[in-house]
């Protein structure tokens, strides 16, 4: 009987639940964004690369701008 007991017990028992589900949604969110950039790989690498040229271009205008102006 003592073991029926502690069965029903383990199976009701929900305290690792919580992180389980958590492990499913972050694998799942993972595998989508490995099939969005497997998917749009060419696409996604020219928009990256014109943002990071953005970025720059706009961060060497303000050195140079901070640069002359301080003189």
């Amino acid at each position: 009987m003592r073991i029926k007991e502690a069965m029903l017990a383990f199976v009701s028992d929900e305290s690792g639940q919580g992180i389980t589900e958590y492990g499913a949604v972050l694998a799942f969110v993972a595998l989508l964004v490995a099939v969005v950039f497997g998917f749009a790989q060419g696409a996604l690498r020219a928009t990256l690369s014109q943002s990071f040229s953005t970025v720059v271009s706009q961060l060497n205008a303000l050195n140079s701008y901070s640069s002359g102006s301080g003189s």
